[in-house]
C-alpha cells in the first residue's frame, strides 16, 4: 500500500490536539488508521509512525538510554494512571484503597490473560521476575539429592535462590553451559538432554538470555520433561511484551516475568503464571491461611501493598495492544538491526548474538576487543550520555544494547559513531 507523509501526519494532526497525555489514544489510532493494511516489518522502519509512540514518553532526551532491558520508563499514559490512583488511594485508604481500587485490580489480571493467551485464573500479579521465581523456587517440595538443571548464563538471582536450596535442603543444583551465539537448537537441547538423569526434578532456564539477548528453544527443551516426574520453570523476564507468543504454548509448568521492562508497566510489577494443575501443591512465598488452594491468588498475599502500582499496568497493556505486538516486535529487531549494521565491519567487532529472527530481537550483546567493556561504556556514557550495560562472565564480555520503542534511529547514529570514534582512538 502507498503510504505518505503528508497522509499520515495529516492524520495524526486531527487527533493531536489534547496532545499524548489525556489523548494519546487518538492519536495512536489516527497513525494506526494510515497503516491500515501495513506489514509489521513496513511499519517497523517507518519513522512517521515511531514518532507517535515516542511522544507518548516523557524520558530525557539529554540521554541516550540503552539499558532497557534493565528497566523500561513507562509512557505518560501509564504515569497519569498511577498518579491518579494514588490521589485516589489518599482520599481515605481503608476504604478508597481497599474497596474501591483494590476490586479492579481483576480486570487488569483479565488484561493480562488476553496479551498472554491464558486463562487470567491462571495468573498472579507479583512485584517482578525475582519474586515470581522465587515463589516456584521456594515453593516446590524436593527432597534431599532432587537435581535441579540450568544454565550457566541464567540470571544470578535465580541462581543464588537455587544455591540456597541447595544449602538448606540438600538439592542438587547443576549448570550446563550453552554455546553462544548459537544458530542451531540442536547443541542447546542436546546440553539438556544429556544433563538429565533419573534424579532430575525440574529444568530452570531462560526464554531470553539476559546477557545477549538470545531465544533459547523452550518448546523443545520443555519437550525433554514430557512423561518423565520433571517440572519447567521458565524465566521470562526479558520476553514478555518483547515479542510475540502465548505463555501456554511455551510448554513449561511455570512462567515469571517483570511487567516494567518490555512492557513499560510501573516499576515494580510481574506476573507468575503456572499450570492449573500446578497452582494447589505449590507452597506460597509468604503464607496463606490455605496454603494449598487451588487460588492463584494465594501467591500475592503481601500484606497491605500499594495498590495504584498493580492497577497502572491496566494502561501499560492497552498501550502495548493499540501499538500492537507483532508491529513492536518487528521495530525492536528492526532497531537492533540498525546499529549492529552500521558497526559490524568495524575491526575488531564481535557480536555474541544471533541476528536469526527467531535467536533474538531488541537485544544484542557485542565487544571490541582489547578495549574492555566497562571502559567503553564509562566513556559513553561520560563524553556522549549514552547509558549501557557492561557483560562481564565468564563465558564472554560485552556490552549489551537494549533500545525501545521509543529511541530513534538518531539516537542510534549518535552510538554508533561515538563506538566508531573508541574503535579509531581508544578509550
Amino acid at each position: 500500500m502507498g503510504i505518505t507523509r503528508r497522509g499520515f501526519m495529516g492524520g495524526v494532526g486531527a487527533a493531536a490536539g489534547a496532545g499524548l497525555g489525556m489523548g494519546w489514544g487518538g492519536s495512536l489510532e489516527a497513525a494506526l488508521a494510515s497503516f491500515e493494511g501495513a506489514s509489521p516489518e513496513a511499519v517497523a522502519a517507518d519513522e512517521d509512525f515511531w514518532s507517535v509512540i515516542q511522544e507518548a514518553y516523557t524520558v530525557d532526551r539529554g540521554l541516550i538510554n540503552l539499558n532497557n532491558g534493565g528497566v523500561s520508563p513507562s509512557p505518560r499514559i501509564v504515569q497519569e494512571a498511577h498518579v491518579r490512583y494514588q490521589a485516589q488511594s489518599n482520599e481515605a485508604p481503608s476504604y478508597t484503597m481497599w474497596r474501591l481500587l483494590e476490586p479492579r485490580k481483576e480486570l487488569v489480571r483479565q488484561k493480562l490473560g488476553r496479551l498472554a493467551g491464558t486463562d487470567p485464573e491462571q495468573i498472579a500479579i507479583t512485584r517482578n521476575a525475582t519474586e515470581s521465581l522465587d515463589t516456584v523456587i521456594f515453593g516446590l517440595d524436593l527432597e534431599p539429592g532432587d537435581e535441579i538443571v540450568s544454565t550457566t548464563q541464567d540470571y544470578p538471582r535465580m541462581v543464588n535462590a537455587w544455591r540456597q536450596r541447595e544449602q538448606r535442603d540438600g538439592v542438587v543444583f547443576r549448570q550446563v553451559t550453552l554455546p553462544m551465539p548459537c544458530e542451531d537448537s540442536g547443541p542447546i537441547v542436546d546440553a539438556f538432554r544429556e544433563a538429565i538423569t533419573e534424579r532430575t526434578k525440574v529444568l530452570h532456564f531462560c526464554h531470553v538470555i539476559n546477557l545477549t539477548g538470545a531465544i533459547l528453544p523452550v518448546r523443545e527443551i520443555a519437550a525433554l520433561a514430557e512423561g518423565r516426574d520433571i517440572q519447567v520453570i521458565v524465566d521470562g523476564a526479558h520476553s514478555f511484551g518483547h515479542f510475540e507468543f502465548d505463555i501456554p504454548s511455551l510448554g513449561g509448568d511455570y512462567f515469571g516475568t517483570s511487567l516494567h521492562k518490555w512492557l513499560c508497566a510501573p516499576f515494580g510489577t510481574g506476573l507468575l503464571w503456572m499450570k492449573k494443575e500446578r497452582i494447589a501443591p505449590l507452597w506460597p512465598l509468604l503464607a496463606h491461611t490455605e496454603a494449598h488452594s487451588e487460588d492463584i491468588r494465594k501467591f500475592e498475599q503481601t500484606g497491605t501493598y500499594p495498590v495504584p502500582i498493580p492497577l497502572a499496568i491496566g494502561e501499560a497493556v492497552e498501550f502495548h495492544e493499540r501499538i500492537g505486538s507483532a508491529r513492536k516486535e518487528a521495530r525492536l529487531r528492526y532497531l537492533r538491526d540498525y546499529w549492529v549494521e552500521r558497526l559490524r565491519d568495524l575491526p575488531g567487532f564481535r557480536l555474541h548474538t544471533s541476528l536469526d529472527p527467531e535467536r533474538s530481537c531488541g537485544i544484542a550483546t557485542f565487544e571490541l576487543e582489547g578495549i574492555a567493556p566497562n571502559d567503553l561504556n564509562r566513556k559513553l556514557l561520560q563524553d556522549h550520555k549514552i547509558v549501557l550495560t557492561g557483560i562481564d562472565h565468564e563465558d564472554f564480555r560485552g556490552t549489551r544494547v537494549s533500545p525501545h520503542v521509543y529511541t530513534s534511529p538518531r539516537e542510534l547514529d549518535i552510538f554508533v559513531d561515538a563506538v566508531r570514534r573508541v574503535a579509531e582512538n581508544g578509550i
